[in-house]
């Protein structure tokens, strides 16, 4: 049986695990990500608890196929460093592939998580048999990764696809990146959040918003609609971009359900530019997501699977 070591680093915490090439977690750690010491500190801990589960599960390291590492951009995934991550002060500029390759002679691949995801859904989920779709997370933020003929679409440094900074209306206020009317600053569950409580005049989550929506209460159904348009103004203008057979939406956001998906799909069929591209498939990740640590481990995974082709 081959396996994997991922690795999802979070600015709170950091999940370890071993995953299968089946996609399958056979052990699991989350450690605090302790911001009090230097990020190599930080790193030696997450090495001793992956070769602690090793060492649990007595998985013969012939069988290892390698470590994947999902962390918080910008970062640049082909020099394997992570480059200057609000979450995480002090890992600034950081070779974190290189610390790894240093204590292992397997092979080392880091990623964001929206990267991450869309290489777990070509690999176990809803875009298995695909070559051109966008994965869409719509959580805390908006993020995205997009296979362009069956291949990631990384960019010169592996941060295409920051689709949560697309500009769609100046009109909505500053964004936290210093642009007017990004996707994020708009339709993300922070925005809820945010254009909630501005609305109620008073301090509501993003699950409280969206439960007023669903009971019917007026303004929350005047915002939750505009959310809506918004998300499927942001699928259209990559749907004309980059011409997808599916976008998948996972994140927090999309577990609204049906509501959002029937909007966003009436929005997108009617405002397409090409013929045919309002049937593009719009649907929930199945996955969304398991766990970060399979996302990570795709990374090795999906890598050994496209050598194999």
């Amino acid at each position: 049986m081959n396996y994997s070591i991922g690795i999802d680093i979070g600015g709170t915490k950091t999940a370890v695990g071993l995953v299968t090439s089946e996609g399958t977690v056979l052990l699991e750690e989350t450690l605090k990500t302790d911001q009090s010491v230097p990020p190599a500190e930080m790193c030696l801990r997450i090495i001793n608890t992956a070769d602690q589960l090793t060492a649990e599960t007595g998985l013969d390291l012939s069988f290892m196929e390698g470590l994947g590492i999902i962390a918080p951009g910008p970062l640049n995934s082909k020099t394997g460093r992570i480059l200057c991550p609000p979450n995480l002060p002090g890992w600034e500029n950081f070779d974190i592939v290189n610390v790894f390759t240093s204590r292992y002679e397997f092979p080392v691949k880091l990623q964001n998580d929206a990267n991450a995801a869309a290489e777990a859904e070509k690999w176990l989920g809803g875009a298995k048999d695909l070559h051109n779709f966008i994965y869409l997370t719509i959580s805390t933020g908006i993020g995205g990764g997009i296979f362009a003929e069956g291949n990631l679409l990384e960019g010169r440094t592996g941060n295409a696809a920051e689709v949560g900074h697309m500009v769609m209306d100046p009109a909505y206020g500053t964004c936290r990146c210093g642009q007017k009317g990004c996707f994020e600053w708009i339709a993300s569950g922070t925005a809820i959040a945010r254009r909630g409580s501005e609305r109620f005049g008073k301090s509501l989550s993003s699950q409280e918003v969206v439960q007023l929506y669903m009971d019917g209460e007026t303004a929350a159904v005047e915002l939750m609609t505009d959310i809506f348009r918004n998300i499927g103004i942001g699928c259209v203008s990559l749907i004309n971009l980059f011409d997808p057979e599916k976008i998948i939406i996972g994140g927090g956001v999309s577990n609204i359900g049906e509501p959002l998906f029937k909007e966003v799909r009436k929005y997108v069929k009617n405002n397409t530019l090409n013929p045919g591209s309002g049937e593009v498939e719009i649907e929930k990740s199945s996955l969304n997501f398991k766990s970060g640590v399979v996302a990570a481990a795709s990374l090795i995974h999906r890598k050994k699977e496209k050598a194999a082709y």
